[in-house]
């Protein structure tokens, strides 16, 4: 199955490094007009190095102020946006802090919300439609350990996906979320190297192993596109059959 987005204009935040980056160089080799926004400059740098089409944007999404003005001229006309931007603090349900808790809820839902707003707004304005995908969890659906504020956001980011589909709806707007287990992005393979502890969790996966970045791209590349057009409001698993034990 072909995908072309030739003549799309696609957002992507947290576009530096892992299921980000990856979904914005896809995009670009699929021919759309790609915004990466990060707020790591040398992310971006690097990215302009391997796929100098793309335009680049630094800001912190957490500044609701500074992605407004930021967003003001590069979120017009978008066709596609993909919100990756997220905070993963780890921390036990008796030792969670208030300032975690702010800066993860700050990044995984409301940053995500604002950038809906003002991609959404140009969208309807348009009358052309468009799509709009979430990079959720598994942890969204299912309790784990350690991860109580993560699982909160993520929860409350699949509800914020099924309340836009139903409001944008009319406007052609589709919105869908992707959940993924964990992915093999440098930061994965990072915290999850150690066997014992990705036995943990692989034993609990039917097919065995864990995500690959192009898995869950893939995914989002589907959603984006027009093979999609009748799925609005969904939240994909790309979990290998974890959330189906």
């Amino acid at each position: 199955m072909e995908i072309s987005f030739a003549g799309k204009r696609a957002l992507v935040t947290g576009a530096g490094k892992g299921i980000g980056r990856g979904t914005a160089l896809a995009l670009a080799r699929c021919g759309a007009e790609v915004v990466a926004v990060t707020r790591t400059r040398a992310d971006l740098d690097s990215l302009l190095l391997e796929c100098p089409s793309i335009r680049p944007v630094c800001v912190d999404l957490g500044d609701w102020g500074a992605t407004e003005e930021a967003l003001r001229e590069a979120g017009g006309n978008v066709d596609l946006l993909v919100n990756n931007a997220a905070y993963a603090m780890l921390q036990p349900f008796l030792e969670v802090t208030p300032d975690q808790f702010d800066i993860s809820f700050n990044i995984n839902v409301k940053a995500a919300l604002h950038v809906s707003q003002i991609v959404a707004r140009g969208m309807k304005a348009r009358g052309t439609g468009g799509s709009i995908v979430n990079i959720s969890s598994q942890a969204s659906q299912c309790a784990l350990r350690d991860h109580t504020v993560y699982c909160a956001t993520k929860g409350a980011l699949d509800m914020l996906t099924k309340v836009m589909a139903l409001e944008l709806g009319p406007y052609q707007i589709r919105v869908n979320s992707v959940n993924p287990t964990v992915v093999m992005t440098e930061m994965g393979r990072l915290g999850w190297s150690d066997p014992g502890k990705a036995k943990t969790m692989t034993s609990r996966i039917p097919l065995g192993r864990f995500a690959e970045v192009e898995d869950v791209v893939n995914s989002i590349l589907f959603l984006l596109s027009d093979k999609s057009s009748m799925t609005n409001g969904v939240t994909l698993p790309v979990d290998g059959g974890f959330l189906a034990c």
